[in-house]
């Protein structure tokens, strides 16, 4: 499990391509400094297990599945991706429950820059819009976010200049792909609603 809170970028520095996955090398510094073959880790939003580590990058596997729901289908060597090693249990729990469990793929379609924030607008999959409230938490490229603007098909987010400095959607512009994951507190609630 994750925060949302994203500790630094990583860069793609390998892509091997096998029959149905493929796996990344991800150039990176902070993350390293304790992180374990098999220990969990989340990249832009997907929940990835570190295979192999060495001292400025770690390797991981990615499925046809992750493949198919995650933007991580089209990512290139030199790619820059958000990384955020899984909570331990004295974290502080800044962000909300993230689980790295991707939803589907939104699309950024606006951003407006002030001199202190910038508000983006991201196309939210149709399927689901229904797991978003305003100012509700939503997880974007792995980040932990507030929802400000709640349209028919999209989402608009303020991103203070921490935000815009240390992650992904400091720089993406409409048209760039970004992963999203709803709110599992109600996707769960969806649920446990089908059998009443």
């Amino acid at each position: 499990m994750f925060t949302g809170i994203i500790e630094e970028l990583g860069k793609v520095s390998a892509i091997e391509s096998q029959p149905d996955a493929i796996r990344l090398t991800i150039s990176c510094g902070k993350v390293l400094s304790d992180l374990k073959r098999g220990d969990s880790i989340s990249c832009s939003g997907t929940c990835l297990t570190a295979i192999d580590i060495d001292g400025n990058s770690f390797t991981a596997d990615v499925m046809l599945e992750t493949l198919k729901c995650s933007s991580l289908s089209e990512v290139k060597v030199g790619d820059v991706i958000n990384l955020e090693r899984a909570m331990q249990h004295e974290t502080r729990f800044g962000g909300h429950i993230v689980q790295g469990h991707v939803d589907g793929v939104g699309e950024v379609i606006s951003r407006e820059k002030s001199d202190n924030w910038d508000w983006v607008r991201v196309r939210i999959p149709a399927d689901l819009m229904k797991y978003v409230v305003m100012k509700g938490s939503i997880t974007i490229d792995g980040i932990s976010l507030t929802v400000n603007e709640l349209g028919e098909d999209h989402i608009a987010v303020s991103l203070i200049p921490e935000t815009l400095e240390v992650t992904t959607l400091g720089y993406k512009q409409p048209g760039d792909k970004v992963n999203v994951e709803a709110d599992v507190l109600a996707k769960h609630i969806e649920r446990l609603l089908q059998f009443k």
